[in-house]
């Protein structure tokens, strides 16, 4: 095992000003969006969100997909992007066919299809609903990729968020993942077993339960252990814990956000009042 500290960048030096303080602690993210407060980037996403669904016509996701671009530029996640708007189509193809095809009290044909036409207004709005889908998706995905997960939960609780209400939001953060990856273990657990996961439509839906069961028993124990490791830690004790993490902060900032925060609700507000025009 290597001794020297001081050529590891991933131990924080013992002899140093951080006085033994895990690496971690002191990490500070680089670039000039990462670098900022993860609350920063929250207010971010969240006025994205708002604008996208709330303005109408073109003009609010076509904001939104604008920022959102030249933020992930800036960030240099463009690249990891893809795996986001791959996941996306699904639901973006059933609502461009349910709008175009289905759309009610739409008269203006553009094309048959069998029995189904497409209208013109369908069209119209199937493209609007699926810019706001897409805005909103990658304006999350910006702030998952620039964001840790543990700067953002360390940063909500250095602002007074209740340690019940910070636990639940990091562990819906991390549910999506940390189901996918038990899904995984325990296809792969049952497949060493016999167990044909493949196959006819009769045989995958034989295979459902062999692979259900342990998911839920399987999530279900693990929040068990993790009530019983939170307790031991004194997680319901009254006192205030200390956050060993102060994430940096600045005066510019917080007006950045009190300006998005309230701008995308008086957006939104103007444009359900009919305020200014939309094209």
């Amino acid at each position: 095992m290597r001794s020297d500290h001081g050529s590891d960048p991933s131990v924080a030096d013992p002899g140093g000003a951080a006085g033994g303080v895990p690496a971690y602690v002191l990490r500070v993210p680089t670039g000039a969006y990462r670098s900022l407060n993860p609350f920063t980037k929250f207010v971010i996403a969240l006025s994205s969100a708002i604008v996208a669904f709330g303005v109408r016509g073109w003009t609010g996701p076509l904001s939104v997909l604008a920022l959102t671009a030249a933020i992930a530029v800036v960030a240099g996640v463009t690249r990891s992007l893809r795996r986001f708007v791959l996941a996306s189509i699904p639901l973006v193809a059933s609502i461009l066919l349910v709008n175009a095809f289905l759309y009610p009290g739409a008269t203006d044909v553009l094309f048959t299809v069998g029995p189904f036409a497409a209208t013109g207004t369908g069209v119209t709005v199937a493209l609007q609903a699926t810019l706001r889908v897409v805005a909103f998706a990658l304006s999350v995905a910006v702030f998952s990729l620039t964001t840790a997960t543990d700067d953002f939960l360390a940063d909500l609780e250095h602002r007074g968020t209740g340690r019940r209400l910070t636990f639940v939001v990091g562990s819906a953060i991390g549910t999506i993942p940390a189901m996918a990856s038990r899904a995984v273990e325990i296809v792969e657990a049952q497949r060493a077993r016999g167990l044909d996961t493949e196959g006819s439509i009769g045989r995958r839906i034989r295979g459902i339960v062999p692979l259900a069961g342990p998911m839920v028993f399987g999530a279900l124990s693990e929040v068990e252990e993790r009530t019983v490791a939170l307790e031991a830690r004194a997680f319901s004790a009254p006192a205030r814990r200390t956050v060993m993490r102060v994430l940096p902060d600045d005066g510019p900032q917080r007006a950045l956000r009190w300006f998005l925060g309230l701008g995308s609700i008086v957006a939104v507000a103007a444009s359900i009042a009919g305020r200014f025009p939309l094209p």
